[in-house]
C-alpha cells in the first residue's frame, strides 16, 4: 500500500527540507510550482527513477494527487521509500502556501 501524507503534514516535512519530485507536465510546472521541487512528468518517472535518492524519503505531487499516486505505486515497486501529497497542488494553493513560477532551475 503507497503511503500518502496530507497537505499538513507534508507542509511540515517541506519546512524541513524533504526531496519533493513534480510530477506534473512541464506548462503545469512553469504556472506554479514548489520552491525547490524537481520536475520529473508521470510519463517519465520510471525512466529517471535514478536521479532519486534511494536512501531518502521522497515527497511526490501533482495537481490534484492522482498522478503522483500513479508516480507513488511505480517508484515503491522499484525499491524507493516515497510518499504521495494528496490534494497535490490545488490543496497546497488553496491554503496560500508558496509556490514559485517558470522553469525548473538546474539542480545543485
Amino acid at each position: 500500500m503507497p503511503k500518502t501524507t496530507d497537505i499538513a503534514t507534508f507542509a511540515e516535512a517541506y519546512a524541513a527540507g524533504v526531496p519533493v519530485v513534480d510530477v506534473r507536465e512541464p506548462y503545469e510546472y512553469e504556472a506554479g510550482h514548489l520552491p525547490g521541487a524537481r520536475l520529473i512528468p508521470l510519463g517519465e518517472v520510471v525512466a529517471r527513477a535514478g536521479e532519486l535518492d534511494q536512501d531518502a524519503t521522497t515527497y511526490v505531487i501533482c495537481q490534484a494527487g492522482g498522478r503522483s499516486l500513479r508516480a507513488v505505486e511505480a517508484l515503491d515497486a522499484a525499491g524507493y521509500d516515497v510518499v504521495n501529497v494528496e490534494g497535490g497542488m490545488s490543496a497546497w494553493t488553496a491554503q496560500g502556501r508558496p509556490v514559485e513560477l517558470g522553469p525548473e532551475q538546474p539542480q545543485g
